[in-house]
């Protein structure tokens, strides 16, 4: 199915926006997507209409927005096809998820000499966290390199692989090469070697459709921003038989069942993981999102997004003096290089000089950028917004940066 991109377009006001009086041209989706105005609006109605603090509230108000929160975690399974609205816990972002599963399960299950395998590709979010808990626990942090077209090293993988790994941890999209890892073979692996897995969707979940019941991961974080919904709101999603092995991350208001001075009581899955006020309308908002991405379809988004990646990268190539990062065949939604003209930074500005929003420096994956031998480069990402002109706009702009350094 072909997506009417200029009707898409028309969804977001920020691409009407000029830059240094040239049209905008938005290729920094990985970092954060715009919103449509259909989710601006409906939030700006439940804030003005339907708000209040949620759960125990007995009047209008905290009825509807306890509805409106609690109906956002069932699209939210919906959408990603998970067996239970249960499995979904909301969290402040993707980090927050990734921290959660750390400092809850890995504080509780590992041990010294159990391994955690996670690879060169990896967010500092999926590797900060190991590390940290490495002061308390003695266990062993295993790195399963990337191939030299940015594919995962599958034959390292399985020979790490072994009765010690408690844990993979993954991404199912890199945020620099865009090359989709195969999720749903590493956690049948992971799974046969008696391990959990857990896997990084910021750029997963946003970019491609995804079936929990069918990857069969034991957790997957993603956030809502990067899926054209607010900041300040992630989804962890949970096996559920595994929350419920789970003790709280954090204490307070909402995640207890009882509170004595001698003890307290947890309260089930998944409000055991979501101590305070939570992120009430961004979670709203995250369902809008939902909506959204929903009318369009994540196939055709896919589709969309896949296409344009491939004219993204034949662009970058036209431009001699540059070298991609990430060439795998199995890509999407991000091209990232470096040229022998200019430094990242001098070229983003000049690339801005032209309304052309890109990303550059390490992307908070430094140890990804040091495999390549980098420790810079620029970022172009897509979105569903983006069209081929977006492309042909950021080609031209780059031609012209590398004639002004040469």
């Amino acid at each position: 199915m072909t997506i009417d991109i200029q009707k898409i377009r028309a969804d977001f006001p920020a691409l009407a926006l000029t830059v240094h009086g040239k049209p905008l041209t938005f290729l920094d989706t990985a970092a954060s997507a715009q919103k449509p105005k259909q989710v601006l609006d409906a939030m700006r109605y439940c804030y003005e209409n339907e708000y209040a603090n949620v759960h125990r509230g007995m009047y209008d108000l905290s009825e509807k927005a306890t509805f409106n929160f609690e109906n956002a975690r069932k699209k939210v399974q919906k959408f990603i096809n998970a067996a239970s609205d249960k499995e979904i816990v909301f969290t402040r972002g993707a980090t927050d998820s990734l921290n959660l599963v750390a400092y809850t399960w890995g504080a509780q299950n590992l041990r010294a000499g159990d391994e955690v395998l996670i690879t060169q590709a990896e967010h500092h979010s999926n590797i900060v966290p190991w590390q940290i808990l490495q002061k308390r626990i003695p266990f062993t942090l295993k790195v399963v390199p990337v191939l030299d077209d940015g594919e995962l090293d599958m034959n390292a993988f399985k020979t790490l692989l072994s009765e010690k790994t408690k844990l993979v941890s993954v991404a199912h999209i890199s945020n620099v090469l865009g090359t989709v890892f195969p999720i749903k073979e590493i956690a049948k692996l992971a799974h046969a070697a008696g391990a959990k897995i857990l896997i990084d969707g910021c750029q997963g979940a946003t970019h491609v459709p995804v079936d929990m019941q069918d990857i069969d991961c034991d957790f997957y974080a993603f956030s809502g921003h990067k899926l054209y919904g607010p900041t300040g709101i992630g989804i962890l999603y949970g096996k559920r038989a595994v929350l419920e092995g789970m003790e709280p991350f954090e204490g307070g208001g909402d995640m207890i069942k009882t509170v004595a001075f001698s003890g307290s009581t947890w309260a089930d899955i998944p409000a055991r993981f979501e101590a305070g006020t939570p992120p009430i309308m961004q979670a709203i908002g995250l369902g809008f999102a939902i909506d959204y991405v929903q009318n369009i379809g994540m196939t055709n988004i896919a589709e969309h997004e896949k296409r344009l990646c491939k004219l993204l990268q034949d662009g970058v190539a036209s431009v001699g003096g540059t070298t991609q990062i990430g060439t795998a065949p199995d890509k999407t939604g991000v091209v990232s290089f470096v040229t022998d003209f200019a430094h990242p930074q001098d070229i983003a500005m000049i690339l801005d000089q032209q309304g052309v929003a890109v990303r550059t420096g390490h992307h908070c994956a430094q140890p990804l950028h040091e495999r390549f031998g980098q420790s810079v480069s620029v970022r172009a990402s897509l979105g569903v917004y983006n069209t081929e002109e977006d492309i042909e706009n950021f080609v031209a702009a780059l031609h012209k940066v590398k004639r002004f350094f040469t």
